[in-house]
Order: C-alpha cells, then structure tokens, then sequence
C-alpha cells in the first residue's frame, strides 16, 4: 500500500523538518524573554544603585549631617522596598542593615560583594535559590569614606513574578506552535489523501490491467500532474486493448491463412494416394502442393522476421548493390501472377545504375511484399504501377495501385504490427509493419498515400551511395 510508505516519508522529510524548526524558534524564543526580563530587572537596579550612590556622595560631602544615620535612615526608609530588598554591606562583606529589618542568614553565601571587589566597574550581578525563590541580586561599592565602615549596598529581587511572566509568555508559544502543528498536520493530511486517493485508485486499476482486464477505466477529477496520469494510464489501456484485439484478429488471420493451404495439402495428399488417379492429375496436385508449401514457407519466413524485429535480432548484410537490379527481379517474380489475375502490371525498367549500400535479400523482401501487396489489394481490371525516381542522394521507388484503397480512419495504422485494414483479403497484417523497419534501418523512409475506392502509392526512398 503506498499510504504507509508516503505518510512516512512525510513524517521524516516535511513534518519532523518543520517540528524541529518550530522548536527552536519556540526555545530561541524562550532564551530571548527570559534575558529581556532578567535584563529589563537588572538595568532596573543598576539606575536605582546609581541614585543612591548618589545620595551617599550628598551625604558625604555634607558635614550637616551624620553619614551612618543618613545612610541607616536611607536603607530604612527604601522607597522600592515593596519591590527590592536593599541591603548596607560592611568592609568584612557583612550585612549591617536591610530595608526588610531582617538580616540574611549567615550560612548564605552571596559572591556579588568578593565579585564587585574584583570588578572594574565596580559592580556585580549574580542568581541564586534563596529559601526556595529564585532572586536576582546586584551589588554596587560605595564611595570610599575613611569614617565609615559602609562598603557596598546589595539590591535583591525576588524573579517569582517574573518568572510567571516568562512562562506565560512560553506557553502563549508553545500554543501558538502546537496550533501551528495542528493546521500543518490537517492541511497536509488533506494533502496526503488528495495524492494518495487517486494514486491507489491508479494501483487498483493497473491490477486490473494487469491481469488483462484493459476495459478498465480510472476518472480524472483533477487537471495536475494526477490528472495528467489518469490521462496516460487511460490510454495506455486502450492502446492495450487495441493491440490486444489486433494480436487476436492477427492469431485468427494466421490461423486461417495457416490451414487454407494446410488443408489444400492435405486434401490433395488423400487424393494422390489412391492408385487410380491419372498423371494428369497427379501432376496438377503436386503443384498445388508445391505453390501452397511455397506460401507456408513464406508466412513462416514472415513470422520469423517479425519475431527477429521485435526481439532486436533482425540483422543487415550491407554491401555495394544496384537497387535498380533488386527491383526488376522483384517485379519480375509477380508479372506472371499479375497476368493470371488480369492486372496490368506497369513497369520501365531504368537504364541507369543506382548504386547504394543495403542488404540485397531483405530489400527486395521489401519490393516482394509491397508488390504483393498492390496485387493482393487490386481486382482484375485494375493496374499497378512501379518507377523509380532519383536525385543527387536519394532514390525514391513508387508502387501505385488503382485496388480498393485504404479508409481514412485505418491510414495512420496501417504499418502498425497485427494491423489490417481489410479483413477479406489474406495476409497476417506484419508484412509492411517488417518492410518499414528494414527501410528504416537502411536510413530510408516507407509512406503510404491512399484513398479508399481509388488506390494506394507507396513511396520507399533509399539513401544513395555515391
């Protein structure tokens, strides 16, 4: 079944792709808010230590005032206290005051101050787990004050909000990819069934034609590539059942051409073998014998180079010959049948040489079966008419009959194996389909002209060797 195999073939090259895709842009998309609101807290914190640093420099500098009151009063009286925890870190990294009025435990380690030390800038950040909530703490060093024990403030807020924030965010896309996945496996579903319909209903009745039911017929509903493969799998059946009915019409015809003469043969046989028939007739029935032997040999001979041409093996002997010679010894084989059947056969031999490269056997095999043809296809009265026309490179031989002609309807077919025209008169149907392919394999082409009640020309043109 070719639904598991290009349903697969889906999941692995189109749906994992995508699946892969949306998950990064989903994770890419998860890094990046997370950083903007961590970032979007921390630039928060950086301003607020940068105005309190401010004031501690006010404080410094104004000798109204006591510096650790003014910097106790200031912690305690915070104003983003509801948001952020400050914290007053001493010279030995100790808290001393909070805005919470509670002081950190003091098995909590916090690098941010050892950090902010070491850093340039004179700062530091740093994330950590406190009693279970994550929080984000900065930590900015102070004015240096010889009189003060006042080294750094820490600025601590708890993420909790901000994480809910950010895994709301996450979710909105995770929904926003599952739909997305959602409608990419729905449109591509209806994809998939859209091909894979047809495509079977196509199986089905390829397996039909296979077992030689070629009346099948599938029903184009599309016009795409599916459309367009309906149309041929619909003409390769009727191609099929037209071959079929004319290698059925071939079999019938060689049939009863085999047994007409089998039966003359045999007939004649029966009679010779009585002992009271004449010389005279003795005589006559063994040419019977011997001209329906000679037309079984030829059938015969006829079958076999249909078979060589099929299976490739129909072979040319070329060497240097006169087709003007091949022709005439041609025409001559049929001027005495064209007398006995009273039709005038018509034909000035050339004088001239036309030299070409060809096998002199199969073409005149080819002149044979044209001619007899043109005679088997004319009734007494008519004419046949053979002449030879040539140019610089090329012969053209015309054999014209003023016979029964072809329909309009079966002149397309007519060099088509199996193919006859004309059911009432003998013949298998593969004799021109024969001499066809060996005019074609001497580089030459075979055309038919016919109108029905009228006559047929045939033309051969043969390349000359010069």
């Amino acid at each position: 079944m070719p639904t598991k195999k290009i349903t697969k073939r889906w999941l692995y090259n189109s749906f994992l792709l995508i699946l892969v895709f949306l998950s990064a842009i989903i994770i890419a998309f998860s890094l990046a808010i997370r950083n903007y609101y961590y970032n979007s807290v921390l630039t928060i914190m950086r301003n607020t230590a940068t105005l309190q640093n401010a004031s501690l420099v006010n404080y410094a500098e104004d000798n109204t005032v006591d510096f650790s009151s003014s910097v106790r009063k200031m912690v305690e009286d915070f104003d983003e206290k509801d948001r952020m925890e400050l914290m007053a870190i001493d010279k030995n990294g100790t808290v001393i005051i909070t805005s919470s009025g509670f002081s950190p435990s003091e098995a909590l380690s916090m690098p941010d101050y050892s950090s902010a030390l070491n850093s340039s800038t004179r700062d530091s950040s740093y994330f950590d787990t406190l009693n279970g909530e994550t929080v984000l703490a900065y930590t900015l060093l102070a004015p240096e004050m010889d009189d003060s024990d006042l080294s750094a403030l820490r600025y601590v807020v708890s993420l909790t909000a901000v994480k809910q924030q950010i895994y709301l965010l996450i979710a909105a896309a995770g929904i926003v990819g599952a739909a997305i996945i959602f409608f990419v496996i729905l449109s591509s579903s209806y994809f998939i069934n859209s091909i894979i319909n047809p495509i079977d209903e196509v199986r089905k009745i390829a397996l039909k034609i296979s077992k030689g039911d070629f009346s099948a017929h599938l029903n184009k509903t599309t016009d795409d590539e599916i459309g367009e493969l309906c149309d041929a799998i619909n003409a390769m059946a009727l191609e099929l059942q037209e071959n079929e009915k004319m290698k059925n019409d071939f079999i019938s015809s060689v049939s009863h051409e085999l047994r007409t003469p089998l039966t003359a043969i045999k007939g004649w046989a029966e009679t010779l073998m009585d002992d009271s028939v004449d010389r005279e007739t003795t005589k006559k029935g063994i040419g019977v014998i011997i001209k329906e032997s000679e037309r079984l040999s030829g059938m015969v001979e006829e079958l076999l180079d249909f078979s060589r041409l099929q299976s490739g093996r129909l072979k040319l002997t070329l060497t240097k010959i006169d087709l003007v010679a091949e022709l005439s010894d041609a025409v001559l084989m049929f001027t005495e049948r064209a007398r006995q059947e009273q039709i005038r056969l018509i034909y000035d031999e050339p004088m001239d040489i036309l030299p070409i490269m060809g096998d002199a056997n199969r073409l005149r095999q080819v002149f044979v079966n044209i001619l007899d043809n043109a005679l088997k296809y004319s009734d007494a009265g008519d004419t046949v008419t053979v002449l030879v026309q040539n140019s610089e490179s090329k012969a053209t031989i015309l054999i014209r009959d003023t016979g029964i002609g072809i329909a309009s309807e079966d002149l397309p077919k007519i060099k088509t194996r199996f193919y006859k025209a004309n059911a009432t008169r003998r013949g298998s149907g593969i004799g021109l389909a024969v001499a066809d392919e060996i005019v074609s394999m001497h580089g030459g082409t075979l055309t038919l002209d016919s109108k029905e009640g009228v006559g047929t020309t045939v033309s051969i043109t043969l390349p000359l060797s010069i």
